[in-house]
C-alpha cells in the first residue's frame, strides 16, 4: 500500500539482553532531565502558553512499558512458527484496514445530506467496527512483538547487535500520537523550540495557539501531526501498512541507537546535528525495513530505490513529465526561494510568498494548513531525498554521499556518522 504523503517521525528529547533494557530506560530517564530555562526565556514563555496542552509523556510511558512487560512474561509468539507469525501480522493489518474503512463509511453517512438519520443508518456498521476494534486491541500486543522481533533480527545482523540481539532493543507501540509544536526564527529557518502536545488537536485550536505565539514572541510556529516518536517503545501511527510499521520501527530504532553517541547528544541544541540525525534515520530506516520485508514478507519488498540516485556534481532535479505535478520538486523550489528572501532580510516578502505557494499546493490536492518558516524547519530536517523541503541545504547531499561511500551498509554507515555533529565533520569524513 503506497503512502503518498508520509508524516514525519520525530525523536523524543530489553538473561544479558533484559538487563540491558533496564540500563537503557535509566539512561533515557536521566537524559530527559534538563535544567529549567530562566524566567522570561523563550522556552519558559512558550511552556506557559501550552501548559494545559502538554502531552502526558510519563503517564503514556508507564502504561506502554507495563503492557510490554506483561507480554514479555507470557511471550505467546514464541510458540508460533515463523510462517504463523507472518500470517498473524498480515491478518492483523487486514483488520486495521477494515476498521478504518468502516470508520470512513460512518463519517461519510454523517456528512451526506441525503442521510436523514445517520445514527440509525450506521448502527450495523458501528457494531461491526466495534467488533473489529476489539479484535485489533486483543491482537495488537502480539503483532507488535512479532514486528519488533522480525526487525530486531535484521538489526542484530546488519546494524548493531549483542549476542544475537539488537542493541538497543526494538520497541514500538501503535497509539494515538501527540501533535508537535515547532518554533523557528522568522529571519532564519531553524528549530528553536519543540514541544509535544495532546493528540487530536483541532485545526481551530492549533491555529489560535500559533497566532498567540507568533504575535507575542515574534517567531514562526507550527502545530503539526507526526508519524512516530522515538520514546521507548516508539510511538507509531496506526496505518494499515506493514511497509509503514517496519520502516518506522527501524527509523525510531536508529534514533535510539544514536542517543548513545554524539550525534544523538547534540540533537536538541545543534541544528546541523538534528538534520544529520534525521537524515541518517531516514536512510537507515528505509534500508533495514527493505531487508526485513525481503526476509519475512518478500511480496511487499520494494523493487526499486525510493529515490533516484542524484548526480555527484548536479543537485538540480530533472524536470517532471509534462502535465505532472511533483510535490517534492515544487517544495524544493519553494524552499530555495524562501532561503534567498530571508538571506536578504525580506521577511514579509518571504512570508507572503509562502502563503501564495500554500494556496498553489492546495489547488493541486495537498492540504497544507500553514506553510511558514517553522514548517520548513521541521520538514526540512528530513533530507534523505534529493529534492524536498530541505532545499539546497548541503547536509543532505553530504550524508547521502557517506551512505553511498559505505556501500549502503547500515553498520558501516552508523559507525561513520555516529560521532559526526556538523557539516564540516561530514566533509572531513568524505575526504578520508
Amino acid at each position: 500500500m503506497s503512502i503518498p504523503f508520509r508524516l514525519p517521525a520525530v525523536r523524543f528529547s530489553w538473561s544479558v539482553y533484559r538487563t540491558a533494557l533496564l540500563f537503557l530506560l535509566l539512561a533515557l530517564v536521566v537524559g530527559l532531565e534538563r535544567d529549567g530555562a530562566p524566567p522570561g526565556a523563550l522556552k519558559t514563555r512558550v511552556d506557559r502558553l501550552v501548559a494545559d496542552l502538554r502531552f502526558d509523556f510519563w503517564g503514556w510511558e508507564a502504561q506502554a512499558l507495563w503492557g510490554k512487560f506483561t507480554l514479555w512474561l507470557l511471550q505467546p509468539q514464541r510458540y508460533m512458527t515463523e510462517a504463523d507469525r507472518s500470517r498473524f501480522v498480515r491478518d492483523w493489518v487486514d483488520r486495521v484496514a477494515e476498521a478504518q474503512w468502516l470508520e470512513w463509511k460512518i463519517n461519510e453517512a454523517y456528512t451526506d445530506p441525503s442521510v436523514q438519520d445517520p445514527l440509525q443508518a450506521t448502527a450495523r456498521i458501528r457494531a461491526e467496527r466495534d467488533r473489529v476494534r476489539r479484535e485489533i486491541a486483543v491482537r495488537q500486543p502480539i503483532a507488535e512483538a512479532i514486528i519488533e522481533e522480525q526487525v530486531g533480527v535484521v538489526l542484530a545482523q546488519d546494524a548493531s547487535g549483542i549476542l544475537g540481539q539488537p542493541a538497543p532493543p526494538v520497541g514500538i507501540h501503535i497509539t494515538p500520537l501527540p501533535y508537535v509544536l515547532i518554533g523557528s526564527l522568522r529571519e532564519r529557518i531553524t528549530v528553536i523550540y519543540q514541544a509535544e502536545l495532546v493528540p487530536g488537536l483541532t485545526a481551530d485550536r492549533a491555529d489560535a495557539l500559533e497566532d498567540q505565539i507568533d504575535q507575542s514572541l515574534h517567531i514562526s510556529s507550527l502545530v503539526t501531526p507526526i508519524g512516530g516518536m522515538s520514546a521507548w517503545p516508539a510511538m507509531v501511527l496506526e496505518f494499515p501498512s506493514l511497509e509503514w510499521w517496519t520502516e518506522v520501527a527501524a527509523h525510531e530504532w536508529t534514533h535510539h541507537y544514536l542517543y548513545f553517541f554524539p550525534l544523538g547528544w547534540d540533537y536538541e541544541e545543534n541544528w546541523e546535528a538534528r538534520v544529520i540525525n534525521e537524515t541518517v534515520a531516514s536512510l537507515v530506516g528505509r534500508e533495514l525495513a527493505r531487508r526485513t520485508l525481503v526476509r519475512y514478507y518478500p511480496d511487499l519488498a520494494p523493487t526499486e530505490e525510493p529515490w533516484p540516485e542524484e548526480e555527484e556534481e548536479s543537485p538540480v532535479p530533472p524536470p517532471p513529465e509534462p502535465g505532472a505535478f511533483d510535490f517534492y520538486r515544487e517544495m524544493h523550489e519553494t524552499r530555495i526561494r524562501v532561503d534567498y528572501l530571508l538571506l536578504h532580510g525580506r521577511i514579509e516578502e518571504a512570508e507572503g510568498y509562502m502563503e501564495r505557494r500554500r494556496q498553489f499546493f492546495w489547488e493541486h490536492g495537498y492540504r497544507i494548513r500553514k506553510l511558514n518558516q517553522a514548517y520548513f524547519s521541521f520538514h526540512g530536517s528530513y533530507a534523505a531525498a534529493p529534492v524536498g523541503a530541505a532545499g539546497k541545504d548541503p547536509i543532505g547531499p553530504a550524508v547521502r554521499k557517506v551512505w553511498r561511500m559505505t556501500a549502503k551498509d547500515p553498520r558501516r554507515f552508523l559507525q561513520q556518522v555516529r560521532g559526526v555533529t556538523s557539516l564540516d565533520q561530514l566533509q572531513q569524513r568524505l575526504q578520508e
